[in-house]
């Protein structure tokens, strides 16, 4: 199943500097694994924004309740999910 997810982030101004720093590393390494297991296929930043757009392929709605609730960054997050489904015109096999 694949889901375009939109992310804005919104980390307050008076947030200790150092401890943002380390969620952001936590953040980068775990988009990274994500991103090798083939469950984060696609980002996009959003222009001007500290926003993304991004494709997930799971499994199901549950696996990407779970892999979003795991993002270290989450708890600054407001997210738009929309599900996503092939186009019968595509000419590419991988967008399933």
């Amino acid at each position: 199943m694949l889901f375009m997810v939109e992310m804005d982030v919104n980390i307050p101004l008076d947030f200790d500097r150092a401890e943002a720093a380390r969620i952001k590393a936590a953040e980068k390494a775990y988009f990274q694994s994500l991103q090798a297991a083939g469950t984060w296929r696609h980002i996009w930043r959003k222009a001007g924004h500290y926003a993304n757009v991004s494709i997930f392929a799971v499994d199901s709605n549950a696996a990407l309740h779970d892999t979003l609730m795991g993002l270290p960054l989450y708890p600054f997050m407001t997210m738009k999910v929309t599900p996503l489904c092939r186009h019968p015109s595509s000419l590419h096999d991988d967008d399933r």
